[in-house]
């Protein structure tokens, strides 16, 4: 990684914070370059892949950065029998395989081997991987600001949690309600793939299932990243905070940890590692999660770098290798949730736009709400937060995500005071309308702080998911799932299937049949 040839800094890739539909189709784009300049677009290319080296250290890797592996796709869903052989006839070798999506991954042992295996007829593809940033925060001021509980709760009691009156998620899709009616998500898997996981925090401990928890990011444990927030931190207890502190949509689902990212970023085959054991029964030795979570993304902007080759190899792979995990995990039995995206376009017309995993095949993808000014008194917390990627052909449903609005559009940047039920605190107004939420704080297991994005929105649809699936047995399918969610999500915005609210905004009191 200490020259170019190493990284792809030729692609334009723009990624994406936390960000569709189960019938996508793999996008199709006429190439607006003729053969001649197709070729001489190749040979000029300044991504020499014959001269990657094979990287034994991820832990310094870096956005851009070239992780010495190659993915390759098989014409069908099975790995041919002569794989391995042909590879190293190629002048490559194996090292991973994914037969369930017949997938595999290989390291170059011959200058030649890239043009060598893009020659074999028993593959469809082949390409290289890289690091990219799958998570970044909206655009507006960062919030500082973060809190430590003094006292804390009794887990699983509601009303006990410390910062009770510091969450207006739950309530504005009506999630008290299920609770009270004894809807917690007990007993249902939810994986969240996603950063480090501190899972001995006071509210995900209760909940954590350590001993299915994996980090598929090489180097790094699990509970390991980096800073004081750590955003699978955030994440997972939007999903089921257990009450001691603050309240999860699903208090009582179990919680798998998945590292894919450190730091917010991390290479494809790390991600495609998360889903592929999140999906896979415990029986095979997988997570068993009936619901996956990712909080993730990429934007890639297909269109206007078509006509970059290595762009299109890559953007094409990669695009075939995610509708293949999310299918096996649709196959599965698993839900899967992921974030619309930060950089407020509206997919409808911004159509060069592609949002992965969230555009993939059998994935809800949802788009963010918050209030203008929740502390002094407003309630409209299903209004489209500013930064939110939206198109009717993006996202599936809304669900609360957090904004500072008031400050980012209305300029209002006064101070004010949170009067919780146990706990008070001063801030700019503003901080208040975003989501609450356990991070990894500054030494102990207690820390709590505010955050927007469709990040936080992501996990409150798949806590509601959670609660469905528990009211209907404990087990459904995906197209169970989704149905339960039409048929009870609020229509909002323009009647029917909407472009910020997709098919509506989440409510998880007539999620679980309560009127």
């Amino acid at each position: 990684m200490k020259t170019n040839k190493n990284r792809l800094s030729h692609l334009v890739v723009i990624t994406i914070l936390l960000f569709a539909g189960c019938d996508s189709n793999m996008v199709q784009v006429d190439e607006p370059i003729d053969a001649q300049a197709l070729e001489e677009q190749t040979n000029s290319s300044n991504f020499n892949l014959s001269e990657l080296i094979e990287i034994t250290d991820f832990t310094n890797l870096r956005q851009g950065d070239y992780t010495g592996r190659f993915l390759i796709i098989s014409k069908s869903q099975n790995l041919p029998n002569n794989l391995a052989s042909i590879i190293k006839k190629a002048g490559g070798e194996i090292v991973k395989t994914y037969p369930e999506i017949g997938v595999a991954v290989a390291v170059s042992r011959s200058s030649n081997f890239y043009a060598n295996a893009k020659a074999l007829k028993e593959i469809e593809s082949i390409t290289a991987d890289i690091i990219l940033q799958y998570t970044k925060n909206p655009e507006g001021r960062t919030n500082k600001s973060n809190l430590e509980t003094t006292t804390i709760g009794v887990p699983f009691n509601y009303q006990s949690a410390f910062f009770d009156g510091f969450q207006w998620a739950p309530t504005s899709i009506e999630a008290p309600a299920a609770w009270d009616a004894g809807y917690t998500g007990d007993g249902v898997r939810v994986a969240v793939i996603d950063g480090g996981f501190h899972s001995t925090h006071v509210d995900l401990a209760p909940n954590f299932d350590i001993t299915s928890s994996i980090s598929t990011y090489p180097g790094y444990l699990f509970n390991e990243d980096v800073g004081t927030f750590w955003h699978g931190t955030h994440v997972a207890g939007i999903v089921a905070a257990a009450g001691v502190g603050i309240v999860g949509i699903a208090p009582e689902a179990t919680l798998i940890g998945i590292k894919s990212l450190h730091n917010g970023s991390g290479a494809f085959e790390f991600v495609l590692d998360g889903i592929l054991y999140a999906a896979k029964p415990q029986s095979q030795g997988g997570a068993g999660a009936q619901i996956i979570n990712m909080s993730l993304g990429a934007t890639f902007d297909y269109r206007n770098n078509w006509g970059d080759k290595d762009f299109r190899d890559y953007f094409r792979e990669m695009q075939k290798i995610f509708d293949r995990a999310t299918r096996y995990a649709y196959q599965n039995g698993v839900t899967v949730f992921a974030a619309a995206g930060n950089g407020g376009n509206n997919y409808d017309v911004a159509n060069e736009l592609y949002q992965l995993p969230a555009e993939n095949q059998h994935v809800l993808s949802i788009s963010s709400t918050g209030p203008t000014g929740w502390v002094l008194g407003n309630t409209n917390f299903s209004q489209p937060a500013y930064y939110t990627d939206h198109g009717k052909s993006l996202v599936d449903f809304a669900a609360p995500g957090g904004t500072i609005g008031l400050y980012i559009i209305e300029g209002y940047d006064d101070i004010c005071t949170l009067n919780g039920t146990f706990a008070n605190h001063t801030n700019f107004c503003e901080t208040y309308d975003m989501v609450f939420s356990s991070i990894k704080g500054f030494g102990g297991d207690g820390w709590y702080g505010w955050a927007q994005g469709t990040s936080m929105a992501s996990p409150a649809a798949a806590g509601v998911a959670a609660l469905i699936i528990q009211a209907n047995g404990g087990k459904m399918s995906p197209a169970q799932v989704k149905t339960k969610m039409l048929q009870s999500a609020t229509d909002l915005g323009k009647p029917g299937q909407d472009e910020f609210y997709g098919n509506g905004f989440v409510n998880a009191a007539k999620a679980v049949g309560i009127n």
